[in-house]
């Protein structure tokens, strides 16, 4: 059976259990018609009617079925048994819609269970003309019995219910914790649509500066208007839940204005709302929202959703320290492999630069000691390097440049052949900072993305430096050079760049590779040229 439609057991159970009742009494007591109706928890309404003796074009014709008015409603505000010979002669009858067939004769009971009023057994039209005393007494003892067998099944199906609930909670948890944490409200709200039969589930963090919601996740018909969207709290049924953090539930009412719920033909359909915690610390609302053709949420539905909503909230706290853990022992490692980049490998290739240095000296000028000055120059660009991989490896900071610099080479090579070689030259994070750096960033991002998507190069460089009153940006390819057919904005950008900050804008290009040197005073000599300006 889907999981949509299971939800529905426990109203499917209580009508087929009281249709079986109806008909026992309609046979009974030898009456026309029969109905048993369904008392709300709030004992003001019927909120189910199962009738026997009419057919389906019958009560199609009448339209929207009683909800516990005249007569209906006398039982309900007074559970007693009425028996009459006519209706209509009876100050509490409120009449019959059009196309409802004629009624005469009434007897009604109160069906209890245990103690509480469940509903009311209606018969109509007996065949002899009006219901006995011994026809009361008959139907009376019949609604004891019914009673029993309500409240066996009704058990039944609020243990089913339960395992229900309990089942899905306990296939999220383990689905949230083998999951990224980034995707666990996701599942949270995909689950709980399955087990519910709703048809919107949402998740809405709420804000610590003003107190306005923010949906973090949700699926169903509005999920494209709603995903990210900002709430107010006061607008919406969720909302009672932060002024008061347990479990709210409401059936159907009139059309809202409340975006979390599922409205049509003027009528707004049943909603649950229940808060995320952690222990005592609240962190979310779970907002799920029922057709207005569905049933309203039951006790056991409520229980099963807030133990759910506690477990997911566990299992979400679970899994975000494993991912600390995990970060923190790969930072661990990240800091080792640097340490040992630092400690062993730069020592030997610079003891090995040094030793090639000597023996160049020593055989004299010609084309061996070009070829070891070459290798020196190789073994210094990488030692530079892997200074370079030290410095990313060892800490994060996310104001320094040249953080920001190689998230854009990570993020510009994805797709390339190799990745670009990089290079900081001087005191890079010192000289280059707030709007500096985001130039910074973005030339270089400009640059490295027409070297590594339009050049066909095989080889790309970058060259990043500070030195005394300048930081120059420079990118290198071996590729096959710019076209003069080629757009030039994304240049004449840097170019402009360049200009407002006093710098230079150079590039060369031929077949066998392009060089772009983009330079810019720093924000100490920028400001000296600008008061010498002035």
């Amino acid at each position: 059976m889907p999981w949509s439609r299971r939800v529905q057991g426990s109203c499917r159970l209580r009508a087929v259990c009281g249709r079986s009742i109806v008909e026992a009494a309609v046979e009974l007591v030898d009456a026309q018609y029969g109905a048993m109706g369904v008392i709300n928890p709030e004992h003001d309404a019927l909120e189910q009617f199962i009738y026997v003796g009419m057919s389906d074009e019958d009560a199609a014709a009448i339209g929207h079925l009683p909800e516990g008015r005249g007569l209906l409603g006398a039982l309900i505000s007074d559970p007693r048994p009425i028996r009459l010979a006519e209706m209509a002669g009876d100050a509490r009858a409120a009449g019959f819609p059009a196309n409802h067939p004629p009624m005469h004769s009434f007897l009604g009971v109160p069906v209890r269970v245990r103690t509480e009023v469940f509903g009311n057994l209606y018969l109509t039209n007996h065949q002899d003309g009006g219901f006995s005393d011994e026809d009361e007494q008959l139907l009376e003892a019949l609604a004891a019995t019914a009673g029993f067998a309500i409240e066996n099944a009704r058990l039944l199906s609020e243990a089913k219910v339960r395992a229900h609930w309990m089942t899905a909670a306990a296939e999220l948890s383990a689905a949230i914790l083998s999951t990224a944490t980034a995707m666990a409200l996701d599942l949270l709200v995909t689950r709980v649509k399955e087990v519910s039969g709703a048809e919107q589930v949402t998740v809405l963090l709420p804000s610590q500066d003003d107190r306005r919601f923010r949906v973090a996740a949700t699926n169903g018909e509005a999920e494209g208007a709603l995903r990210a969207a900002v709430i107010d709290p006061v607008a919406v049924f969720a909302g009672r839940v932060l002024d008061d953090p347990r479990p709210h539930s409401q059936p159907r009412r009139p059309i809202t204005d409340d975006p979390l719920l599922v409205s049509r033909d003027g009528v707004s359909g049943p909603v649950l709302a229940i808060p995320l915690q952690n222990g005592p610390l609240f962190w979310g609302v779970l907002c799920i929202a029922r057709g207005p053709d569905d049933s309203r949420f039951t006790p056991a539905e409520v229980e099963g959703a807030v133990d759910l909503g506690s477990r997911a909230s566990i299992a979400i706290e679970l899994a975000r320290a494993g991912e600390e853990a995990q970060r923190a022992l790969l930072a661990d490692d990240r800091r080792r492999i640097a340490r040992d980049l630092h400690d062993h490998v730069i020592q030997q290739l610079f003891g090995a630069g040094l030793g090639l240095q000597a023996l160049a000296g020593s055989i004299g000028p010609g084309p061996a000691a070009d070829g070891l000055g070459e290798t020196i120059d190789q073994l210094d660009d990488a030692i530079a390097q892997i200074r370079t991989v030290i410095f990313a490896l060892s800490h994060r900071d996310d104001t320094s440049v040249r953080h920001r610099v190689l998230d854009v080479v990570g993020e510009v090579s994805s797709g390339a052949r190799r990745p670009p070689a990089i290079r900081f030259n001087g005191p890079v994070d010192l000289l280059v900072r707030d709007e500096l750096a985001t130039d910074v960033v973005a030339v270089a991002r400009e640059l490295l993305s027409n070297a590594t998507r339009h050049a066909q190069a095989d080889h790309v460089s970058l060259e990043v430096t500070a030195a005394d009153d300048r930081v120059a940006v420079i990118v290198e390819d071996d590729g096959s050079g710019i076209p003069e057919q080629a757009a030039l904005s994304g240049l004449e950008n840097l170019r402009h760049r360049a200009e407002q900050r006093r710098g230079s804008f150079v590039v060369e290009s031929s077949p066998a590779g392009t060089t772009v040197r983009w330079s810019a005073l720093t924000g100490s000599a920028a400001s000296t040229t600008e008061r010498e300006n002035g």
